[in-house]
């Protein structure tokens, strides 16, 4: 039940991955037991100082989603596609809304076990100009080719229909995410562009920044004390992408010249480069979302989860000491 901190066996899928990595000694912490989904190919390094219980399986198959839920009371679903190159891939419909299907029907045969569903920020709403949002927004985007943000909201309609018909299922939804470890830059690579880059080219847009501990805070806060079938913003400062390169640059004491770029522009050559192969100083895969303003206010998960949201400075502090003692920012 939503706010008992009895001790569960939980399932994390996605736990080797840099969210996952943070949430899995949270979890122990809060004094419940881990099984992870994990893949032949999955790399463990950063949960390996931990106690966990492997299961091998894939989100896509469910056949071993199942097997894996057996004995647990609980179940984090953190598995997807993270990196930008993957995103056009044919997998994100499979592993996202295939993936969260296996989770939910799972969890509904083992004893209607509590799910939390990991969206993202990504799928509650964004605007041209800055304006902030909340769980209850409706999507107002036309773009269609936000399909990482289409996928997540198909998956997060699956929790509604779960929660409606009586799965005790949470979601919450994760701003841009940042810490040490990121070994996969998801995030950090912005942090290596603006570091490298002279000048610093940007877009007009923004997002809100978090620290990796406290969306995995949050999570097991959802886990305890999240209300079925209910949303939670898990972020904190909102920030223009101008404002995180200017951030960036004086944490690291460097003074790049930032130029903000047009969008209509910056779109039109992303959108080339994609068509005609042609490389360019940046992922053009980003920019639909990077052009837009995904400012969100976290109220809810600060008031019923009881979370404190570090400061982008906060945040980023730790995140650029890493990248520089591990020398991916000379």
């Amino acid at each position: 039940m939503p706010g008992k901190r009895k001790s569960m066996k939980v399932l994390v899928t996605g736990a080797s991955g840099f969210i996952g990595s943070a949430v899995v000694p949270a979890l122990l912490r809060a004094g419940h037991s881990v099984r992870c989904l994990l893949r032949p190919t999955s790399k463990t390094d950063r949960i390996s100082g931990y106690s966990w219980e492997s299961a091998m399986g894939d989100v896509c198959d469910a056949d071993s989603v199942m097997h894996a839920m057996e004995g647990c009371q609980a179940v984090i679903h953190l598995a997807c596609l993270s990196s930008w190159d993957q995103i056009d891939s044919p997998l994100l419909e499979a592993v996202v809304e295939g993936g969260t299907r296996n989770i939910l029907r799972a969890a509904a045969a083992n004893a209607n076990a509590r799910v939390v569903y990991v969206s993202s920020v990504l799928a509650v709403n964004a605007s041209n100009q800055p304006h902030v949002f909340n769980e209850d927004a409706a999507w107002t985007i036309r773009a269609t080719n936000l399909r990482y943000s289409l996928m997540k909201r198909r998956a997060e309609a699956l929790c509604g229909e779960a929660a409606v018909k009586g799965l005790p299922v949470v979601v919450v939804n994760p701003g841009e995410v940042y810490g040490p470890r990121d070994t996969s830059f998801v995030t950090a690579g912005n942090l290596v562009d603006f570091a490298r880059s002279n000048p610093v080219l940007v877009c007009k847009g923004g997002t809100g920044v978090v620290h990796v501990d406290d969306v995995a805070a949050g999570i097991v806060g959802a886990l305890h004390k999240g209300r079925a079938g209910v949303r939670y913003i898990l972020s904190g400062e909102n920030l223009t992408i101008r404002a995180l390169a200017e951030l960036t640059l004086q944490i690291l004491g460097r003074k790049s010249r930032i130029l903000t770029l047009p969008n209509a522009l910056i779109r039109a050559v992303a959108s080339a480069g994609l068509r005609l192969g042609i490389p360019l100083p940046f992922n053009p895969r980003v920019i639909p979302y990077a052009t837009q303003f995904w400012f969100v206010d976290s109220e809810r998960a600060r008031h019923e989860l009881g979370i404190r949201f570090r400061s982008a400075r906060e945040a980023l502090e730790p995140t650029l000491a890493w990248l520089v003692r591990e020398a991916y920012i000379q």
